[in-house]
């Protein structure tokens, strides 16, 4: 992958910086696009060497110009804030550029890989089938517009395909389920609940759960398919590897866990006795909040592109390491 050009988009983001610095280290050309605030997220990659650094709103007109042909557009960047009301600001930055760079790479024949969310399938009750088709994705229905906005993508990449329309020899649309791990505490709220905890314990504060307002669950036993960031890496990497591939997979573990044994987990691995507080869940979440999430990797494992998951244990506890060796990053 050395004699590789890629764009990575959110490159100073959560899982985009992961990517960008992994490939960087590879010695892959990596043009990053992104806004970088005011909010230290630059430090999320300071330690790659990057070939450009493209403000999205200028990365159509860059992709434009001949002399930067790419050969692959890795599209992470997005409003991921699931507590985000304004829908205009989310269309554009989650729809709209992400079906002009699909545009530009099925033109191309540029691949192109982006994220999805395992938010697309709102409560579940409709299932977590991992199915890409035309069908199985109109019977979806997501809970909140960031949900909503990554289905309208995928909704509208399924029906090129199921068309017949022309798309690229590799792409991929990755529906990420709980990921977790380095390079997130610019996210603030929207952080893994283990950063959030790792940190209260660590500053002296009661750690804390939501309790469940559903009688199917009981506090802290609401459940997700946590996942850590370099399994994502790793997916994305074996797709770009891949001389040829198309679908939209569930990226997940394969195995919901609940809060409360990612709390042990963090406790473990810190060498702390358990204490957690049980606390109201927040009004504005109450009816958009997902008890049960698992992804199915059937079709992941059968296209090559899933690596050996680590254990919500091994994981935390790796993510643990990390934070204690990277103070303030």
């Amino acid at each position: 992958m050395n004699d590789m050009k890629v764009v990575v988009t959110g490159a100073s983001g959560f899982i985009g910086s992961n990517i960008a610095n992994t490939l960087a280290a590879e010695g892959v050309d990596v043009i990053a696009c992104d806004w970088f605030g005011s909010d230290e997220r630059w430090r999320n990659l300071q330690d790659a060497r990057l070939e450009e650094i493209v403000a999205p709103e200028e990365l159509l007109a860059w992709l434009a110009r001949p002399e930067n042909h790419v050969d692959a557009i890795i599209h992470m960047g997005a409003i991921s804030a699931t507590t985000e009301l304004d829908v205009d600001k989310i269309v554009q930055n989650n729809v709209r550029l992400s079906l002009a760079l699909w545009d530009y790479c099925r033109e191309r024949d540029v691949a192109f890989v982006y994220a999805s969310s395992a938010a697309t399938y709102g409560d579940g009750s409709r299932g977590f089938s991992g199915d890409d088709d035309e069908a199985a994705l109109a019977r979806l229905n997501p809970l909140n517009a960031y949900g909503w906005s990554k289905h309208v993508v995928d909704r509208r990449i399924a029906a090129d395909v199921a068309r017949g329309r022309r798309v690229p020899k590799r792409w991929a649309g990755l529906k990420f389920y709980n990921v977790y791990g380095p390079r997130e505490r610019h996210k603030r709220e929207m952080r893994s609940v283990v950063h959030q905890i790792w940190q209260r314990e660590t500053s002296g504060e009661q750690v804390r759960l939501f309790k469940s307002d559903n009688p199917d669950y009981p506090d802290g036993g609401q459940l997700r398919d946590f996942i850590h960031v370099d399994d994502c890496v790793h997916v994305v990497r074996r797709a770009l590897e891949s001389s040829e591939i198309g679908g939209i997979f569930d990226v997940g573990t394969g195995r919901a866990r609940t809060f409360h044994d990612l709390a042990l987990a963090v406790f473990k691995a810190l060498g702390k006795a358990p204490s957690i507080e049980f606390i109201e869940m927040p009004d504005q979440l109450r009816g958009r909040y997902q008890y049960f999430t698992q992804a199915n990797t059937a079709r992941l494992v059968a296209n090559g592109l899933a690596p050996n998951f680590r254990s919500l244990e091994e994981g935390v506890a790796n993510y643990v390491d990390w934070l204690s060796a990277h103070p303030g990053r």
